[in-house]
């Protein structure tokens, strides 16, 4: 499926968006029966479910927070974006850096993200577990500038400035690391 790069929605047309997918419903529930009600019992933090989520959303931020450093200069020297990032989501963002520097620009300021979360539950079994993330992207407080000016530049008429982003995180050893980001730049919220 094609992406939309993250330097078209910082104003390099590179890639057209589309959605081919679905979103996750995550799990269902099976109804109980109970001769009466009585409220769910409220998850630990020693949940094992509740930790790995929590650690794989603090990835995803902590990926988004290097790729913000990067993206302000147009080059990844200086970040630790190899830490949270391989494979398909860090190929994409250093193919964004390497047009942003060809172009002479950056990003100013940093996107913001809402109703982030992990879609479903986490199978800990796995020989390397595996977790999607669904995040509300909001770029509007992070256009692109001119490097040589800081002058900003205008978003594309047809770009909404907030969207749904997934993730791809993986469980690498102690740690999670995320190997795939979609913008799906069709499907606003």
């Amino acid at each position: 499926m094609p992406l939309v790069s993250l330097t078209a929605v910082l104003g390099i047309a590179v890639t057209a968006c589309s959605d081919d997918s679905s979103p996750d419903d995550g799990p269902t529930k099976t109804p109980t029966k109970t001769a009466k009600a009585s409220p769910a019992p409220a998850k630990s933090a020693d949940d094992p479910q509740m930790r790995e989520k929590k650690a794989a959303l603090s990835t995803y931020a902590r990926m988004w927070d290097e790729q913000v450093k990067a993206y302000a200069k147009a080059d990844i020297k200086g970040t630790d974006l190899k830490k949270y990032a391989t494979k398909d989501a860090l190929g994409r963002a250093m193919g964004d850096l390497l047009l942003m520097k060809r172009a002479g620009t950056a990003a100013k300021g940093a996107p913001t993200h809402h109703n982030t979360k992990v879609d479903a539950p986490i199978d800990l079994d796995a020989k390397i577990p595996k977790a999607k993330v669904t995040d509300c992207l909001d770029i509007t407080n992070w256009p692109t500038i001119k490097r040589s000016t800081g002058k900003v530049l205008p978003f594309p008429s047809t770009q909404p400035m907030r969207y749904l982003t997934t993730a791809q995180a993986e469980k690498w050893g102690k740690q999670w690391i995320i190997t795939k980001v979609e913008t799906h730049g069709n499907r606003t919220c």
